[in-house]
């Protein structure tokens, strides 16, 4: 019988389990959307979820006790000024777990773990990441052009 055993232990030793979870938590809170395996993802989804309810409250015990948890200060930031304010009116339920299959080396469940609303986020990632890759290309194709050859070609 598991009586008065809540959680999961993922396998770790106490300390360790407590620094991966913190890490994960202030991973999600900066990037809004984080791969992971799906039992990680289901144990840091209760922790996520206070969180926010912490950055709801906005008090300043609220915010000490978020940075007392969260690992950096941008984290803090982000939670009480942009994640706070979009799930103000919600009264709970602010993450998604999405599952993605099965990891190439070991074979592991995995899946994304990500806040509500973080898809025009991750829209404008992609948008930023594919007017990059056109700049690269842009600038390699004049530079070889100035260096008289094709885009791709070696001069000898």
């Amino acid at each position: 019988m598991r009586h008065l055993n809540a959680g999961t232990k993922l396998g770790r030793n106490t300390s360790h389990r407590r620094a991966l979870l913190r890490n994960l938590v202030t991973s999600l809170v900066l990037e809004e959307r984080i791969q992971t395996t799906i039992p990680k993802a289901k144990a840091i989804r209760p922790l996520a979820e206070r969180m926010i309810t912490l950055g709801k409250r906005g008090s300043l015990h609220a915010r000490r006790q978020a940075a007392s948890y969260l690992l950096s200060p941008q984290a803090v930031a982000k939670l009480f000024d942009s994640l706070s304010a979009r799930f103000g009116d919600r009264a709970g339920g602010y993450t998604r777990i999405v599952k993605t299959g099965f990891r190439q080396g070991d074979n592991a469940a995995m899946a994304y773990i990500e806040f509500l609303g973080s898809e025009g986020m991750q829209q404008a990632k992609r948008q930023r990441r594919s007017e990059r890759l056109e700049r690269k290309a842009a600038a390699q194709k004049k530079a070889a052009e100035e260096m008289g050859t094709k885009p791709g070609e070696e001069k000898e």
